[in-house]
């Protein structure tokens, strides 16, 4: 166990002694958070490696650097781990910008691989389910790998197993916009679902044992993947549409299916997924012009990163300031924690926050906050087998399930 985890454990400990009577119910709800195997399905903090100067040691704060995800924060939270994604904006669907994705996405993989090489007494990647209590005792963070938008795979499926061999074990086809394996949740319909290579693709993740995800994707996708698929889906980062009707969170119906297939739908903390959002194109265009600081980081030395990046969150509060938006609350989070789990059980929900991917709420704006929804349930009434479940067991049931159906070594 390292330094800081034994700092953080003994802290509260100390605390649980010494706190008063009105104080004790939350820390010793703290104190069951951190006994707890704690993962989120699905992390963007990889999307920070590259960034010049960032240390994913140090301690960070979103306000001056818009990230939520770094081990300080996850010790403080009490996060053991989870899937870190391997993301790549969706490129025009042409040779040129297929290769420039496929590319992008290896040297995504490759700078994971290289934060846990160079801090191996801090992470350890993992790769089939019982590798995450394994981790976990030895005090490290657990770093399964996922990919999110498989338009990386061009129009040769059989790439994804050059991903897996890296340690991809999840993976989901499509991100905001369409791409030449199906249809996403936010753009016009396309292929009517999955596209014939779609349908190939859901193959090849089943052959290889790779858990496969239906965040992002449209309704149809998720009807004629959980019909295709040998192996059970997930959700990694999705809502409840009976609490906020938005196309990327599932409805009522689809999540019992999910769940009466034994698989779980892991909760998003995307603000325009939880609460309404109005259309403001003068909005958008002074966010735009307040981020235009940040688009060649890498050509940047880390001083000059980190002050182009300061600048830019100086500005990005200047301009919310001028146009305030509808900012979802923590409670409201977990209304749709709570209608899923009063919905199907807490066998069949858990955390995928998408932190440093647009997730946090007012109350909850980076990974040193989710104790908090440990305290919640248990005030609930949920038991701690319960939310060992709802924290961790369940995703890595399903994974497991994957796993058990490959056909590929």
């Amino acid at each position: 166990m390292d330094i800081s985890r034994r700092t953080v454990l003994a802290s509260t400990a100390a605390a649980l002694a010494l706190a008063p009577t009105m104080a004790r119910a939350q820390v010793d709800a703290q104190a069951l958070h951190k006994k707890l195997i704690c993962i989120d399905t699905h992390l963007d903090m990889p999307a920070n490696l590259a960034r010049p100067g960032w240390d994913v040691m140090q301690r960070h704060s979103y306000d001056e650097d818009f990230t939520q995800v770094d081990y300080p924060r996850m010790v403080e939270g009490g996060l053991d781990g989870g899937f870190f994604a391997i993301y790549t904006p969706q490129a025009p669907v042409t040779p040129e910008g297929m290769n420039a994705m496929r590319d992008a996405a290896f040297l995504r993989a490759m700078e994971i691989r290289e934060m846990v090489a160079a801090h191996p007494g801090q992470f350890e990647l993992a790769f089939v389910p019982e590798d995450a209590a394994r981790i976990a005792a030895k005090g490290k963070i657990i770093v399964f790998q996922s990919i999110e938008n498989s338009g990386i795979l061009g129009n040769d499926v059989t790439l994804l197993r050059a991903f897996y061999k890296l340690g991809v074990r999840l993976a989901g086809p499509i991100h905001f916009l369409n791409n030449q394996l199906g249809d996403s949740a936010t753009d016009k319909e396309q292929w009517g679902g999955l596209s014939p290579l779609g349908k190939q693709f859901v193959a090849e993740a089943n052959d290889l044992g790779i858990l496969l995800d239906q965040s992002h994707s449209s309704d149809d996708v998720f009807d004629q993947m959980m019909e295709l698929s040998r192996t059970p889906i997930i959700c990694s980062h999705s809502g409840c549409r009976a609490v906020h009707d938005h196309p990327r969170n599932l409805d009522d119906a689809r999540i019992k299916r999910l769940a009466a297939a034994g698989s779980t739908i892991q909760i998003n903390s995307y603000n325009e997924y939880l609460v309404t959002v109005p259309p403001d194109a003068e909005r958008d265009a002074a966010r735009r012009a307040a981020r235009a600081g940040m688009r060649n980081l890498a050509g940047m030395t880390p001083e000059q990163a980190t002050a182009a990046v300061r600048e830019a969150a100086q500005k990005m509060r200047e301009v919310d300031k001028k146009y305030p938006i509808p900012r979802a609350t923590f409670d409201e989070y977990m209304k749709h924690v709570m209608h899923a789990l009063d919905l199907v059980g807490p066998d069949h929900v858990g955390i995928g926050a998408d932190w440093d991917g647009g997730g946090g709420v007012v109350g909850m704006n980076d990974v040193s906050f989710i104790p908090k929804i440990t305290e919640r349930l248990i005030k609930a009434g949920y038991t701690e087998a319960q939310l060992a479940n709802f924290w961790s067991g369940n995703a890595l049931r399903v994974l497991g399930k994957a796993h058990e159906g490959r056909k590929q070594a």
